[in-house]
């Protein structure tokens, strides 16, 4: 099972159909694992999503969301 089968399955089971870019939110997590801690990609991961569902939870708003966290983890890396 591929990791887009996963989220499928997750987003069906939860009556859900986020438009949403993988690739974008797995760069996110992989930047704030090797550049905060590991444990902090998960956490953040809910954070994203919670402030992008707060902010009206469109596709856009979870791309402003990643950006704004790639961002401060590149700073906390300095």
């Amino acid at each position: 099972m591929s990791l887009q089968d996963w989220s499928d399955t997750v987003c069906s089971e939860l009556g859900i159909e986020p438009d949403y870019d993988l690739d974008a939110i797995l760069e996110t997590a992989r930047d704030v694992a090797h550049g905060v801690q590991r444990p902090a990609a998960p956490l953040t991961a809910f954070l994203v999503g919670y402030a992008a569902a707060m902010a009206g939870g469109s596709a856009a708003d979870v791309d402003q969301a990643l950006d704004q966290v790639t961002a401060l983890a590149a700073r906390w890396e300095e």
